[in-house]
């Protein structure tokens, strides 16, 4: 009877600590996972997020089906808006990028900014570089620049909204320089590259996988890398400095965010599946292949990174007189 007791309560004993141990559990999702981002269907964000939920599922890094949701309009004021709205749902999660803290800056009607969503994890720094057409007379930056400074306001730029990447960069030069180019807005890349391509502006702004298909067809030529150190890529253009301009190029970032009140232990989930999958040979492929640079950082550390930015972008707009509403 002895016997039977001590084995009774050794199963019992057994029971509690299995329960115990399911109720600590890591929390998983349990079913599909929407991935909020910004851009349409062909965008950016929606190309990058497309790729990183086809990653996850070939790496087998979630236990779920996760789905692209698309939240275009406002620089990511609606997608931002629609992540908010989610609360405290561990399903939901999004994807951002700089544009999402520039446009607050200078919009009143942006109700929600990157600092009242959860930060999840960075995910990369996406550079960029300075291009002309093949047959431009400029060899060099500096020789745009001091074309720039002998004729104010007689080059163009072409490139995005007046708080995009483009125009930040540029009102940076002109501030270290003295040097004066003007900048026509377009709404879509393609009709940036198409303005550089026809002779109707003389610089732009391009990614480096865009530019490379550009270059490999003989119609673009690059000039300087917005990068601390040459992509792999491009191993004979010069960054910033190293042409002679003492300029930080504000980094553009990708980063995931989640609602604001979202379950720590979802969260945790979120951040070590990303770390995960930085790690994987999908990823570290899909970086070099589109000549990304690695920029992971932890969700604490991106919540100092968006900090930094917002403060640099606010210190550019400040110099170029652009009104910051907050």
């Amino acid at each position: 009877m002895k016997l039977q007791a001590t084995a009774v309560r050794a199963a019992l004993g057994a029971a509690i600590l299995a329960a115990a141990s399911f109720a600590h559990a890591d929390w998983a999702p349990t079913k599909t996972v929407d991935v909020i981002v910004h851009t349409g269907p062909g965008g950016g964000s929606d190309l990058l997020a497309r790729a990183m939920v086809q990653m996850i599922e070939k790496e087998k890094l979630a236990p779920v089906r996760m789905q692209v949701v698309n939240k275009p309009g406002g620089n990511g004021a609606v997608a931002a808006a629609a992540i908010a709205e989610k609360k405290d749902d561990p399903h939901t999660i999004g994807l951002i990028t700089s544009v999402w803290i520039a446009g607050p800056l200078t919009s009143s009607e942006a109700k929600i900014t990157v600092h009242d969503l959860k930060p999840i994890a960075q995910l990369m720094l996406e550079p960029a570089v300075f291009a002309v057409r093949s047959d431009s007379p400029f060899k060099t930056l500096k020789e745009f620049i001091d074309a720039a400074k002998a004729n104010p306001g007689q080059l163009k730029q072409s490139g995005g909204s007046v708080t995009s990447r483009d125009n930040i960069i540029r009102q940076s030069l002109q501030h270290a320089t003295g040097a004066k180019w003007n900048f026509v807005s377009f709404q879509g890349g393609g009709e940036r590259l198409a303005a550089l391509l026809g002779g109707h502006v003389d610089i732009m702004v391009i990614e480096p996988q865009e530019a490379g298909e550009q270059v490999r067809a003989g119609k673009i030529r690059v000039l300087a890398q917005l990068t601390d150190k040459r992509l792999p890529g491009y191993p004979d253009a010069p960054t910033l400095k190293e042409a002679g301009f003492d300029v930080h190029p504000t980094p553009q970032i990708r980063a995931v965010v989640a609602p604001p009140q979202q379950p720590n232990e979802a969260s945790a989930y979120w951040e070590k599946l990303f770390a995960r999958l930085k790690d994987t040979p999908s990823w570290k492929k899909y970086i070099a292949d589109n000549q990304l640079e690695e920029g992971y950082a932890t969700g604490p550390e991106l919540r100092k990174h968006m900090a930094q930015i917002e403060k640099e972008l606010r210190e550019v707009y400040t110099q170029a007189g652009i009104k910051v509403v907050r």
